[in-house]
């Protein structure tokens, strides 16, 4: 299936649950290369919808 660019800043619901389901415990330059987005637009629309990395997952980073 090809993917047809969207207009700036338009998320689809598919983009919205890869985004649910991936951000919390991946980096986020992943979702981010997965959804063909820039990284910084990944982690301002994770913060709106309140998305968080789990504590496991910042652990493994090193941060608690």
């Amino acid at each position: 299936m090809a993917k047809k660019k969207l207009t700036k800043g338009l998320w689809t619901k598919e983009d919205l649950k890869v985004l649910k389901s991936m951000f919390s415990n991946n980096p986020t330059a992943d979702v981010a290369a997965k959804l063909d987005r820039p990284t910084e637009a990944v982690k301002k629309k994770a913060s709106r919808m309140g998305l968080r990395k789990t504590k496991k997952y910042m652990k493994t980073l090193g941060r608690s």
